[in-house]
């Protein structure tokens, strides 16, 4: 029989960034709980005493202290978000710390929204046409169009799936690495010409006009797309990024976009956050640049806390909680 626990949430500690994300948890929670938000300006032991479950937007609001605070206590730290390359997992994990997060299906749909719209504004030369505009001129420049473009999606999961379902209609034809079998099903879904595994990463770089990354990013995957990859892409292929930015070597994809070694790229995500813009990378006419806002939107928000909601429910059933990273 569900009990209520205790419940903390640590919202963001940039104001920009606090809401729709924690009203969306107050929501999903509702008053089957005890919750209550974290202040960053009072002193954090009373505020974790006797708490049962910490919700932690996006895994980068959770300190050591506060881990030392709560272990051997707390039932589940349960992170608002996909990637944790920005949590301590190792410590939670030395603290024995139950730690879940909110896989990619929650935030899918957006990202594969976002890298769509980034193809296509590379496609139709945005930053070029704007220019262009601006001068008082019309009817340029000369875009693309998508039909019969390989679009080689590295890492089918969640997002990666999205993006196909989105891509399809254009008539582009799917390329798809992953690191698991990708089955016949999801080929004939997708309509998948090549699938392959990360053996046949330069394979899929070499074929396709458009490259989206779209995997988490750890010690085997930082800098994936690296000088030699650039190389291999097609001149006239776009890149894409809306996953994490330390997939990618920004100083050798500057270099390949300065020297015509790729015909440009669509960036929502950096290495360093916010990156440094006076980069000659966010001045390049083919370049498309935002502020790491594929993940953002309400739909995201919603369902991130319906899926910490849902744990919230489950441990106070006594069940295990979904999503267990640590």
């Amino acid at each position: 029989m569900a009990k209520r626990i205790s419940v903390l949430y640590l919202p963001a500690s940039q104001k920009n960034l606090v809401n729709p994300w924690q009203d969306d948890i107050v929501t999903a929670i509702g008053d089957k709980h005890d919750l209550k938000i974290f202040n960053f300006n009072e002193p954090l032991a009373p505020q974790f005493k006797n708490v049962d479950l910490v919700i932690d937007h996006g895994g980068s609001v959770g300190t050591r202290e506060m881990a030392d605070l709560v272990a051997g206590k707390i039932l589940l730290w349960q992170i608002v978000g996909t990637g944790f390359d920005h949590f301590d997992l190792d410590y939670w994990k030395s603290k024995k710390i139950p730690v879940s997060n909110c896989p990619g299906t929650f935030s899918a749909v957006a990202l594969a929204e976002c890298a769509m719209m980034l193809i296509l504004m590379l496609a139709r030369k945005y930053t070029m046409a704007r220019e262009i505009l601006e001068k008082g001129k019309m009817h340029e420049p000369l875009g693309r169009e998508m039909i019969g473009l390989k679009l080689g999606i590295i890492g089918l999961g969640a997002s990666g799936k999205e993006l196909a379902r989105r891509a399809l209609p254009f008539g582009m034809k799917i390329l798809a690495i992953d690191t698991r079998e990708i089955g016949l099903e999801e080929i004939n879904e997708f309509q998948l010409e090549f699938v392959g595994s990360p053996t046949d990463l330069n394979k899929v770089l070499a074929s396709s006009d458009v490259v989206s990354l779209h995997l988490h990013l750890n010690k085997d995957t930082e800098h994936t797309i690296d000088t030699h990859r650039l190389k291999l892409m097609k001149k006239t292929s776009f890149l894409i990024n809306v996953a994490r930015g330390k997939l990618v070597d920004e100083e050798a994809l500057l270099k390949a976009l300065l020297e015509n070694e790729i015909a440009g790229a669509g960036l929502d995500v950096y290495g360093q956050e916010p990156p440094d813009l006076s980069s000659p990378i966010f001045n390049l006419p083919n370049v498309v640049a935002t502020p790491h806002i594929s993940g953002g939107t309400d739909g995201t928000s919603r369902n991130r806390a319906a899926a910490a909601a849902e744990n919230v429910n489950r441990i106070a059933s006594g069940l295990e909680p979904l999503y267990r990273i640590d």
